[in-house]
This record gives structure tokens, sequence and C-alpha cells, in this order.
């Protein structure tokens, strides 16, 4: 199955730029259907506002903007480029503007429209859908703090931590990375570590992006 990155959740910003207010918001939606839903509701929601500007990306369908109103090129085409950049998909962005009656300029609206979107995006966080392997290891309370960082050196996420005799991990590993990291688990620990295998699972986890 493929690996692909979506928002982490629904958010929700806002800042004022020459006393028009941008109000933008993020979801997760996995079809176009869930994406158009969001738009009337903030349609609805913001009836009174001038504009209610929008992009989204469902992964394997349709990728739509609308400048709703705003001079071509400067309002749903910036939103969608932030969305393209953050290579995000199953993706939803509206950006309500209400206007403060100062013309912002082409430039100043491109800016303001991709500042809201990126500000809704780094609110909502990144999660990468993949296969990841769970595995259980036993690991010796000495060993603890370098198997930590060896799991997350393989990009793999400690599920749960059982404080025992040994230190009980559940670890999430990529399974693309599961052969490195068990052959760099018996290299560290001179073959004392060794993960039991508990299936697998497709699904979306948090990332950090720099």
């Amino acid at each position: 199955m493929d690996e692909y990155l979506v928002p982490s959740g629904a958010s929700e910003t806002e800042f004022t730029e020459k006393r028009s207010r941008f109000i933008g918001r993020i979801w997760l939606t996995e079809t176009e259907e869930e994406a158009l839903a969001c738009i009337k509701s903030m349609r609805e929601q913001h009836w009174d506002a001038k504009h209610n500007v929008y992009a989204y990306i469902i992964r394997g369908g349709a990728t739509r903007y609308s400048d709703d109103g705003e001079p071509q090129g400067t309002a749903g085409m910036p939103v969608l480029d932030v969305l393209r950049r953050e290579e995000l998909f199953n993706v939803t962005c509206v950006v309500t503007r209400y206007f403060g009656g100062i013309l912002l300029g082409t430039g100043g609206l491109v800016r303001a429209y991709a500042k809201s979107a990126k500000m809704a995006v780094d609110e909502a966080g990144i999660s990468i859908k993949r296969v990841w392997d769970r595995l259980l290891l036993a690991c010796p309370y000495r060993m603890y703090e370098q198997v930590k960082l060896m799991v997350m050196n393989y990009e793999g996420i400690v599920d749960d931590t059982d404080f025992g005799a040994d230190v009980m991990l559940t670890i999430l590993m990529p399974n693309t990375k599961v052969a490195q990291f068990e052959e760099k688990l018996t290299d560290f620990s001179g073959g004392q570590l060794e993960c039991e295998h508990l299936g697998q699972e497709y699904r979306a986890f948090p990332v950090e992006r720099s």
C-alpha cells in the first residue's frame, strides 16, 4: 500500500491584514463529498463574509479550487499551492475573508491567502499514512534510551511502554524499515534483543516536518 501525507485533524486559525480578517480552516476529507460538505458548512456559517475561498485535494479523485469572487489567481490557487507544497492529500482548506475596506492588491491577496492556508496546515499538523508493523520488544533498562533513539532513527513510534522487570516496548515501525531496524538492533545488543511481530496496520500517525 502507498505512503502519503494527510492533515492530522481539523484546525482553525485567524489573522488580520489591513483590517481584513482571514480565517483559515483545514479538514481531513476522504472523499469529494466530504470536502463539499465542509465548504457548504463554511458558506452557511459565514454567509456575511465577502469571500469563502477554498481548495481541496482528494487522493485518486478531484483537485479543485475557487477564488470565490477575488481576482483570478489571487486566492484559490495560492491556497492550493500551499497544500501541494506540503504534499498533502485528502485535505480541504477554506479561507474566509471579511473585507476591511482597504484593498490589498494582487500581491497582497496572494500572500494573505497563502499565509492563512499555511497557518491552518501548521495548526492541524501532518500525519503519514503507511503500513506499520507492530513489534513487541523486551529491553533491559540499561539499553532503553539507546533503543528509543534507534526507533526514532528508523521513523518508528513507541506506542506503549510498560516498566517491569524489563522495559516492554510496543513499537510501530514502517514496514519498509523493519528489516534494517532489526539488523541494527541485533548488532547493537550482540544478539540479545529480538522483536516479536504482532501484525500490521495501515493507518496515519503524526510526523514532524522541518
